[in-house]
């Protein structure tokens, strides 16, 4: 399994990503939004960042290692 290129702890259960971080926001992709379910994480679809519920079921030191889950993503 390929590791995600980030991993992004949350305070909140919904969250955006527009795939940019430290380059600018046009260069990234269309912004989604993420609902983070029992799982405590959630990838976004197009760039594969990890986004982990601080204090959630996923908010462990092993998290990147959990299997993918993109079905959160809505438009």
């Amino acid at each position: 399994m390929i590791q995600p290129p980030e991993t992004i702890r949350v305070s909140k259960s919904r969250v955006s990503c527009d795939g940019s971080g430290d380059i600018p926001a046009a260069l990234g992709h269309p912004r989604v939004f993420l609902e983070i379910d029992e799982h405590g994480y959630v990838d976004c679809g197009y760039c594969d960042r990890r986004f982990v519920l601080i204090g959630g079921a996923a908010d462990t030191p092993d998290a990147a290692a959990k299997p993918d889950i993109a079905s959160g993503a809505s438009l």
